[in-house]
């Protein structure tokens, strides 16, 4: 029996040892990954060493089922047919851009294969009662075909509103596809309204489901956190709000309404959405669902002629790396002034660099951030970053009339990036997310205006108050910060 006992003792240790190995193999053999988060995980493996092993298994590595990673690895590759076909339509793309715009433009060209793009319309949108008043007429006027992805729907209020539109618009013969993250509308997925939805014709799909049959599959937290409605290959809505009632949405949580932000764009930038929600879809159900390519018709004798778009998507099988590189030549090319609105500031060091930097050379650097916070964990994770960018002079603002929740960066009054990515490294590298990058100088006044209302219901922090915090805070933060590679 003893015998029996040590045997069992040695392959336990074997197995623990091998994975050990293999799970240190990956981190070291992971391209992407920076030293800081190497060294983080490897930390966790060794020093917390089966939590940490179980801990790598569900969040260590970024990964699709099979299936989907075939898939992903070809949708958004350079000798994708209709890309090309897309480029070919060259009176869809803005020739020239704005001196600041310029490097992110090239980027964008030079890595998705595709310039900047005109629009006819181009409208900032604040209100949340107004973005669903303005998207159920666009529902209900739509002829052809409505498509959505959004991170959270959550039934109740005006979220049932859209709901109503949507079916109604089904039944009048409206092709309608909506896409949700399974983790973040599980209260849609165990409502009454799939049921009801998918008996009107509407297809419904649960984007990454979330099941313990998929644990070893992939990564339970690589998130579907697109937000894009596309109605009749025309009409594009997209910013940071999820499809729920701000008056209800995590009432109880004390931390007041979320303040978000969306962007409507009529014109042919709703064809290059248009591929990126084919392929989330293609990536869930097998099926293509390629856009109409643009004709010359849609652009209209009225369109902006000095205004550039650009769409960014991140995620697997898209371009690596991309929101990322976009923010820090965006953050570089700031000559005057620079204001950043995030609800989740957790910045690589790149970032964290470059922010200070644009400080230190005399940019006009502001962020502001919500002083309350649905999220423990990042709230004191970004605490640690506060030093430092005070003293660059930066100057960090805290919102107090609830949860801001718009993310957004303007450059120069000129240069505006609007989307779903958070400044954290979930967002960066991990989640499906979608960046608006405009080149349009009554856009930009727009958002500086909206900003400029963001900093006046907002608390600026003092450098001096803040070098006085208690010192059991400081030991939190740099607890947390040791956590923040693994966010």
């Amino acid at each position: 029996m003893n015998i029996f006992f040590s045997l069992i003792k040695c392959l336990i240790f074997l197995i623990y040892w091998l994975l050990i190995a293999n799970i240190t193999f990956r981190v070291l053999i992971k391209k992407r990954r920076s030293i800081a988060s190497s060294l983080s995980w490897l930390l966790s493996v060794y020093i917390i060493p089966f939590i940490g092993i179980f801990i790598w298994f569900f969040f260590g590595e970024l990964y699709l089922d099979k299936r989907q990673k075939k898939i992903a690895n070809r949708i958004w590759s350079m000798s994708n047919t209709w890309l090309n076909e897309l480029k070919s339509r060259t009176y869809i793309f803005q020739i020239k851009n704005s001196e600041v715009a310029t490097s992110l433009f090239q980027l964008c060209k030079h890595r998705q294969g595709i310039s900047g793009i005109k629009s006819n319309k181009l409208k900032l949108l604040t209100n949340t009662n107004k973005i669903i008043e303005t998207l159920i007429r666009d529902i209900s006027l739509a002829r052809k075909n409505i498509e959505m992805v959004f991170y959270i729907w959550k039934p109740g209020g005006i979220a049932d509103d859209v709901a109503m539109a949507l079916i109604k618009s089904a039944k009048r013969g409206i092709h309608c596809r909506l896409m949700l993250d399974s983790a973040g509308s599980i209260a849609f997925f165990r409502s009454p309204w799939v049921d009801i939805m998918r008996k009107s014709g509407i297809q419904v799909v649960e984007a990454l489901k979330v099941s313990l049959l998929r644990v070893f599959l992939r990564r339970l937290d690589v998130r579907q956190h697109r937000k894009i409605i596309l109605i009749d290959n025309y009409i594009v809505y997209s910013g940071s709000m999820n499809l729920v009632d701000p008056f209800l949405f995590k009432k109880s949580s004390g931390i007041g309404q979320w303040i978000d932000l969306m962007t409507r764009i009529e014109g042919p930038i709703a064809a290059t959405m248009g591929i990126i929600y084919s392929c989330d879809w293609e990536i869930e159900t097998g099926l293509k669902i390629l856009p109409p390519l643009p004709n010359k018709t849609i652009l209209k004798d009225n369109s902006n002629k000095n205004s550039s778009i650009q769409v960014i998507a991140s995620g697997p099988g898209f371009p690596e790396n991309m929101i990322h590189q976009a923010l820090l030549t965006a953050i570089y090319s700031a000559k005057h002034e620079l204001i950043m609105t995030t609800p989740y500031l957790v910045p690589s060091e790149d970032l964290l660099y470059a922010i200070c930097t644009a400080a230190q050379r005399g940019v006009k650097v502001s962020i502001i951030i919500p002083l309350y916070h649905d999220s423990i964990l990042v709230k004191w994770a970004s605490r640690v970053f506060f030093t430092e960018l005070l003293e660059a002079g930066v100057k960090i603002y805290q919102f107090k009339k609830g949860l801001l929740h718009s993310k957004s960066i303007l450059v120069d009054q000129q240069l505006s990036l609007i989307g779903t990515a958070n400044l954290d490294m979930r967002s960066l590298w991990l989640n499906f997310e979608i960046t608006l990058v405009i080149d349009d100088s009554h856009f930009g006044k727009n958002l500086f205006c909206i900003q400029k209302q963001y900093i006046s219901d907002s608390v600026l922090l003092d450098k001096k108050v803040w070098s006085m915090r208690a010192y059991w805070t400081r030991i939190l933060e740099k607890i947390f910060y040791f956590l923040s590679p693994l966010l």
